[in-house]
């Protein structure tokens, strides 16, 4: 099988986010589709069950997810598309508001705002796809909607959790036991410094181990 044909799709990225035990969650995915347009309409998304969100998700049963402009700034991608939400809270560093649910979202660099009930969840291997309704909706700017694609060609790698065309072992990468930021790589050299938080190579190991 040429996985290379998954690379012809190009996908919309989206932060999902929700609140549970007083607690902020968010994590940008690329699996938000609208599937029905009945009356409420129906959308889908998917999470790894490695994230923080997507167990929070499971016990919320509501979100909100905002489409990110394709100038949303990389501080935002890096935040909630390479940070564990188990280690660090993500909405701290950014201004925020809630929705009628309390889910909280943010209005920088995102051109709308959806939130969702979950109606029902199905067990895909490793992931959860989230059959939800659309409770409410708002334009936040304007513009078009960033893509797997166009922030590939700023020169960045896509987060781990966000492509649904990335085939993940459980033990790919390195990952920083400071912001749970993960490198998708064999081996990372000795003086190799964390892109988010600036840890040292120490303080990285194989997924395999934690």
């Amino acid at each position: 099988m040429n996985n290379a044909v998954y690379k012809k799709i190009n996908y919309s990225l989206a932060l999902v986010s929700t609140v549970a035990d007083g607690r902020n969650f968010g994590c940008i995915i690329n699996s938000l589709h609208q599937v029905t347009s009945s009356r409420p309409p129906r959308f889908t998304l998917s999470m790894n069950n490695d994230s923080a969100t997507c167990a929070a998700l499971k016990q919320s049963g509501v979100c909100a997810a905002t489409l990110l402009a394709s100038d949303a700034p990389d501080r935002v991608v890096n935040e909630f598309g390479y940070k564990s939400g188990r280690a660090v809270d993500k909405f701290a560093a950014f201004p925020f508001e809630t929705d009628a649910k309390g889910c909280p979202y943010l209005r920088e660099g995102m051109l709308s705002r959806l939130s969702f009930k979950v109606s029902e969840t199905v067990s895909i291997g490793s992931y959860t796809l989230f059959i939800c309704d659309l409770l409410d909706a708002e334009v936040l700017s304007a513009g078009e909607c960033l893509t797997v694609r166009d922030f590939e060609k700023r020169g960045e790698d896509v987060p781990p959790v966000a492509p649904v065309y990335h085939e993940l072992d459980a033990d790919a990468g390195w990952k920083c036991t400071v912001c749970g930021y993960v490198r998708l790589s064999e081996d990372i050299p000795d003086d190799f410094i964390c892109p988010i938080c600036r840890a040292p190579r120490s303080k990285f190991i194989k997924r395999s181990e934690g």
